[in-house]
């Protein structure tokens, strides 16, 4: 008898320390997974990549042991550093990680902790899909995005956004992304006039909505889910929340936001930022029921001149980065230091998005 229980506790000993041992193993592997890498598309800043971007070190990471739940716990092991990485560069982009399916990347958003922003207010046509996930824009792919800031149209808006790249595109389907506070910097330079008054008027945005969505458009968000309801007065309350005027017509409503900031402080990096929509609706917000050149003025309501507007979009292209996605691509963005776009796209490409505040 005395040796069954000796037997028993040098088995559940040694079970112990082999649990313990594999705990420390994969601690270890999860503190080592997070590497910075280089690709060609980088850009320096302040001697900073932009973006970073992390990888699996390929040589000291067995295949086998990539998982998405290791790459989940480095997320939650190492938040402090990622937060500083992504602090200093503006962008991440996670490259080489096992992030499978959407559930995967609702997985890795919820391992950074940040708390899930609605996307109430938007203009873009979107479908949820799973957890805090739902599609990008859904726009036609033979249409350009051009550049914003996320929901830089209504007051309230997520400082962080996550991509991912499900399905590669065949060709195109960039999402380009680039630093605001170096647009604002080159606007000043070579147009101080013009940013003098948009930092004392700021910006009106008009948009004219259906009532359902219209995937054709790449503003084509009707009220019902821009509102996330089918009740008018419960439309007209959420859109006074976030201080926009909401009329409504034969056929949908018209909704008038601003003036609003076209400027604004970055208060954790001290510096100013070109935190605006103007290039998007300006260029962009174009259907059936939208004039672009209408969507956006002067928050006085004097139009914009079309010249310094089409050279602000010239010095947004010759700054971006446009990194080609590749499956499993997770990217990271800090939207209070970046604006991104879509570029037109060859099928298929699904890349699905996430906001956090």
């Amino acid at each position: 008898m005395l040796s069954d229980r000796n037997d028993t506790t040098t088995k559940f000993v040694i079970r112990k320390q082999l649990r313990e041992q594999e705990t420390e193993t994969e601690t270890k592997m999860a503190d080592s997974l997070l590497l910075e890498t280089r690709i060609t598309q980088q850009k320096q800043y302040e001697s900073k990549p932009f973006p970073a971007v992390i990888s699996p070190p390929s040589s000291s990471i067995p295949i086998p042991a990539l998982s998405l739940p290791l790459f989940t716990q480095s997320i939650k092991n190492q938040k402090p550093y990622l937060d500083s990485l992504l602090h200093g560069s503006g962008a991440v982009l996670f490259r080489g990680f096992p992030v499978n399916s959407a559930e995967g990347f609702n997985d890795v958003v919820e391992a950074f902790g940040f708390d899930e922003f609605p996307y109430v207010g938007g203009a873009a046509p979107r479908s949820s899909v799973v957890g805090r996930v739902f599609t990008a824009n859904e726009s036609p792919p033979d249409q350009k995005i051009p550049f914003h800031h996320e929901m830089a149209q209504v007051p309230e808006f997520p400082s962080k956004l996550f991509f991912y790249c499900e399905v590669e595109p065949k060709c195109g389907g960039e999402t380009p992304i680039v630093l605001s506070h170096v647009v604002y910097e080159r606007m000043k330079d070579k147009h101080p006039e013009f940013v003098q008054r948009l930092e004392e008027h700021g910006l009106l945005y008009v948009r004219v909505l259906g009532e359902d969505d219209d995937p054709s458009s790449p503003i084509g968000r009707g009220w019902k889910s821009t509102f996330l309801t089918q009740d008018k007065n419960l439309a007209e309350q959420r859109a006074a929340n976030l201080g926009m005027k909401l009329e409504w017509t034969e056929d949908g409503a018209k909704t008038v936001m601003g003036p609003i900031p076209a400027i604004k402080y970055d208060e954790s990096r001290n510096r100013k930022v070109w935190f605006n929509s103007m290039v998007a609706a300006y260029t962009g917000w174009e259907d059936k029921r939208n004039d672009p050149t209408k969507a956006v003025t002067f928050g006085d309501g004097k139009p914009l001149p079309a010249d310094i507007v089409h050279d602000c979009l010239k010095i947004l292209e010759e700054e971006c980065v446009a990194v080609p996605w590749q499956r499993g691509d997770v990217l990271l963005i800090d939207n209070w230091a970046v604006l991104h776009s879509r570029r037109p796209f060859d099928p298929p490409r699904r890349v699905l998005a996430s906001l956090c505040k």
